[in-house]
């Protein structure tokens, strides 16, 4: 049978497309949504990774919080899991993402410069050594009580405890860095091979806090050219990698699984 249309009188077609238009989706990047405070978002290039990213100003007016978790409350037992975190949470807090926030021993516990709710947990760590941790310079991921985020080396951030300069109400210690005042790490190799999935944190030119995990294995030298080429982060830090490497972020459908020392998160109040 043939398909005829009949035109439609010219209210009901401008109904028509006011209809469609109310139907779409809003999009979740905040490149098409400047007014967005957080997002997550997954990338292809330069190779496949995952981004969660809060505006530092949206950290100074309580709505939201960037938090440390690592025992569960009231108690010396390790979180370990997202899972575990989301059940302690208020039931007035939702956690817009997560991710492991540093390395730790076999009992889970930071093993290098660690502060929660102010209260120093270790303290900071200026040895040599072997592993990541200890490719210097390393750095801190901190920021103090009213929300105000840093990456600093870690002889820099020393000086500043040292002066009373800085005064953090969270931290994190980890290694190596990943970009010093806009410069890639001097170790790293631009022709190396050693692959692995691995994340990180950087604070960046266009305001935000962004916190990366690489979808796929990289080298060091890729994943500090991310941070410096791509997100524009003067700053950035390693966290940790490989079998390590967690994240939580539901707006994207990504909930890893894995146990992990420290995590840091996005809370949102929603009082």
């Amino acid at each position: 049978m043939p398909n005829f249309a009949l035109p439609l009188p010219l209210g009901a077609v401008a109904l028509l497309l006011i209809s469609v238009s109310a139907c779409q989706p809003i999009s979740t990047d905040a490149a098409d949504n400047k007014t967005q405070n957080w997002s997550c978002q997954t990338q292809d290039a330069p190779f496949s990774y995952s981004v969660c990213s809060i505006d530092a100003q949206a950290l100074m007016n309580g709505h939201y919080s960037l938090k440390l978790f690592w025992q569960q409350p009231d108690s010396t037992k390790s979180l370990l899991t997202f899972d575990t975190l989301l059940a302690t949470l208020p039931s007035n807090q939702a956690l817009n993402f997560a991710m492991n926030a540093g390395m730790y021993n076999e009992n889970y516990a930071p093993i290098g410069y660690t502060i929660i709710d102010g209260e120093e947990i270790k303290s900071l760590n200026l040895k040599e050594g072997g592993g990541n941790f200890h490719l210097l310079p390393n750095g801190v991921l901190w920021w103090d009580k009213v929300g105000n985020v840093h990456i600093t080396e870690s002889n820099a951030l020393n000086e500043q405890l040292n002066s009373d300069e800085a005064k953090p109400w969270y931290a994190t210690q980890s290694g190596p860095m990943l970009v010093i005042n806009n410069e890639i790490h001097p170790q790293f190799n631009p022709d190396s091979t050693s692959l692995k999935i691995r994340n990180g944190a950087g604070v960046c030119d266009d305001g935000h806090i962004k916190f990366v995990n690489s979808d796929e294995p990289v080298t060091f030298y890729q994943f500090a050219s991310l941070f410096k080429d791509d997100l524009n982060c003067p700053n950035a830090l390693f966290l940790d990698g490989g079998i390590a490497s967690a994240l939580y972020a539901p707006s994207i459908d990504k909930h890893d699984k894995k146990e992990m020392g420290v995590m840091v998160g996005l809370v949102e109040n929603k009082d």
